[in-house]
């Protein structure tokens, strides 16, 4: 993947977003945030790699209690029954000067293949002397392939949220100490 240092790399939560973008009652787009998650990234000598992430999904935040609520509920993604959504990658693939990701989504304990594109950010030593790696992809998904199929019929027709969702992601990551 990419040139990067082989070893493990967590995720750095504090400067990474996890980010989602639907849209909202055919007119305009909701965007939200997925504050908590785990990620590692194992990157072993010769270039192959392997990914695996945990967003808590109580994390979910788009600015507005009361849709955060329902979204968290029994409608969305049933925090109480799933706590986590989960991506377990499972193939590279090198495209031109950016490659795909492509590895099992679960939400709501419904997994599917999804694809993310991704483009490598580059690798460097922070002024602290941790080495860092920074990545941006994005994924869009049908969230009725989740089960996610809540919605409300307006009355001028169509529907409050739309199936398409963006999953936008700004990732860096910090080599482990002693690799």
């Amino acid at each position: 993947m990419a040139s990067l240092t082989p070893g493990t790399w967590t995720l750095d939560v504090a400067h990474s977003e996890i980010g989602m973008t639907v849209r909202h009652a055919g007119i305009s787009k909701v965007r939200a945030v997925f504050t908590d998650a785990d990620a590692t990234l194992t990157v072993a000598e010769g270039g192959a790699s392997a990914v695996e992430a945990a967003v808590k999904v109580g994390s979910f935040d788009s600015k507005n209690a009361d849709r955060d609520a329902h979204v968290r509920g029994e409608d969305f993604l049933d925090v109480e029954t799933h706590p986590e959504l989960t991506f377990v990658a499972r193939d590279f693939t090198p495209a031109g000067e950016e490659f795909e990701v492509t590895g099992d989504l679960t939400i709501r304990g419904e997994s599917r293949p999804v694809t993310f594109d991704v483009e490598f950010g580059g690798q460097a030593v922070d002024p602290f002397g941790a080495t860092r790696a920074g990545f941006s992809a994005s994924a869009v998904i049908s969230r009725k392939d989740f089960g996610l199929t809540w919605n409300a019929t307006l009355e001028a027709g169509g529907v409050l949220v739309g199936d398409k969702v963006t999953i936008d992601l700004e990732a860096a990551f910090v080599l482990e100490q002693g690799e």
